[in-house]
């Protein structure tokens, strides 16, 4: 059975965008790039909602992304050759190979998809992922904790929601970032 994954690169206070909407303070470095392509290498289908979805898009429909570096072009093959669901009532048409455009979330497809599938399931997006923490849907959750304070934006986690974890691994990274995953109980 799959292990979904809720997986955000977040800002010490909690944020994965500023006000402003912009996230590039959480770019990552060579280092920690090179891990996050190391976890995701076992992801065989990513869920996204419409604005995850169009800002990683990029690794397939922008082939410089992938030209900048061996690390990069590591990255683009990893996401290229997964699956991707994107959920949107507002999006018309997807522009990536091997992606499925769903207009609501049901829990209980991806239940289904969890029991048969055998690679792990990232789901990427606050709001999406909200659903699925919410429906007891989510198994791990991957922390990057970004050593900076952008003192509001978009949230990293939801509101209105109490759940126990137990800490699995943690890694700390020269830049200052710091990775936590956690088994939700």
């Amino acid at each position: 059975m799959a292990q979904l994954i809720y997986s955000a690169i977040s800002s010490l206070d909690g944020y994965i965008e500023d006000l402003d909407g912009r996230f590039d303070w959480a770019m990552p470095d060579e280092e920690v790039h090179r891990f996050i392509n190391n976890i995701e290498r076992s992801t065989g289908t990513y869920l996204f909602g419409r604005r995850m979805y169009e800002t990683m898009m990029v690794w397939e429909t922008d082939p410089n992304l992938a030209a900048d570096s061996p690390l990069t072009r590591d990255f683009a093959e990893i996401w290229q050759a997964a699956n991707k669901i994107v959920y949107s009532r507002t999006l018309q048409t997807v522009s990536t190979r091997k992606t499925l455009l769903e207009r609501t979330f049901d829990p209980e497809v991806i239940r289904q998809l969890k029991e048969s599938v055998t690679h792990d399931i990232l789901i990427g997006g606050p709001e999406l992922a909200a659903h699925a923490f919410r429906s007891g849907l989510v198994d791990e959750c991957h922390l990057f904790l970004t050593p900076i304070i952008i003192g509001g934006g978009k949230q990293s986690l939801p509101d209105n929601l109490q759940l126990e974890l137990d800490l699995l691994e943690e890694r700390r990274f020269d830049s200052g970032v710091i990775f936590l995953r956690y088994r939700t109980k």
